[in-house]
């Protein structure tokens, strides 16, 4: 029987219907996508020359900017959605109907390792660690001047990644957006409600207590299935212990999320076009928690998720969470 589920970090309702998994070709697989060519790749090492100059470099055997000899790089986004600074943009002649501003923020590309691969899951786990240090570090670096901070993995063309070799994007911005403004209010109301209370810490705690939509856990998180997931396999790593920014000392959740990108890949037969994410405290936040969401691409958006905002999924939580831990 489909339901309809509210999740309770966002309020948004998503469709369940399992039995729409059962339509014709309607079955969930993944295939690999083209090989990178190394020659071509201008995010491998030895390449330097073919990005903008560095902006930081995790370097251990102290080698030059943008030279060889670095295991995580940043640069500039050469086509970035946000500048350091900008005009105002000219009056319109009705400001109450069209409002504008300037795109001011920072827009920074973290290339996770020097070899060519396409996908997190295929680096080594300890590669995944020095990587996501390096996405906190210049997280920690925009903290100061930065309204939300924003931090995206886009892996294969179908969701959005432009170049293969993978990279992680950083958004910092002067605003914050509204889709994590609500969730900043969602945790501020039930604090007030609990009387202090963490949204996100009580909903782990709910859910290590039942178990039926755990994936994984070790030492620093737990994955899982939300219980309102919009999309197919849809996974959430959350710290074991509640912070509210990703950017602080603690916890990274990389050996967790290395692990969990390895069990869709084997799920799936291959690694999945996907989209991740860091959610981290926004300006404001007085009570929040950070996590990961994973979001792989399996279905395609229509109608009804664009025209609503209503998601529809056909694979409920639960089954994809068993599906995970045998994987």
């Amino acid at each position: 029987m489909p339901e309809i589920r509210v999740d309770p970090l966002t309020g948004l309702r998503t469709v369940v219907a399992a039995e729409r998994a059962d339509r014709p070709n309607a079955g969930l697989s993944a295939t690999a996508g083209p090989p990178l060519d190394p020659a071509g790749d201008p995010f491998a090492e030895g390449h330097e020359a073919q990005t903008p100059p560095e902006l930081y470099a995790v370097r251990p055997d102290g080698s030059a900017p943008d030279t060889p000899g670095w295991t995580v790089r940043v640069v500039p986004n050469l086509y970035p959605a946000l500048a350091p600074e900008g005009d105002d943009p000219e009056p319109e002649s009705h400001r109450d109907l069209f409002t504008s501003a300037p795109a001011i923020g920072a827009h920074e590309v973290i290339v996770n390792a020097p070899q060519s691969a396409t996908a997190l899951a295929d680096l080594p786990v300890e590669q995944v660690e020095v990587a996501m240090e390096a996405w906190r570090e210049r997280m920690r670096h925009h903290a100061a001047s930065a309204s939300c901070l924003h931090l995206i993995v886009n892996e294969r063309r179908e969701a959005g990644a432009s170049l293969p070799h993978t990279h992680a994007q950083l958004y910092a911005l002067d605003f914050v957006p509204a889709a994590i403004a609500r969730e900043r209010e969602r945790f501020a109301a039930y604090a007030v409600r609990t009387m202090g209370g963490n949204l996100l810490a009580d909903l782990l705690q709910e859910e290590v207590r039942r178990r039926e939509r755990i994936v994984a856990i070790d030492d620093e998180a737990v994955a899982m299935a939300p219980y309102g997931s919009r999309l197919p396999y849809q996974l959430m790593i959350v710290p074991r212990r509640t912070r509210a920014r990703f950017e602080e000392d603690g916890p990274l959740g990389a050996r967790l999320l290395h692990d969990v990108l390895g069990r869709l890949a084997r799920r799936l037969g291959a690694n999945p076009p996907l989209n991740l994410w860091v959610r981290t405290a926004p300006s404001g936040a007085d009570h929040f928690c950070w996590r990961i969401d994973v979001l792989p691409r399996l279905t395609h958006l229509a109608g009804l998720e664009l025209g609503s905002g209503v998601h529809l999924n056909i694979v409920a939580p639960e089954q994809a969470a068993a599906e995970l831990r045998e994987a």
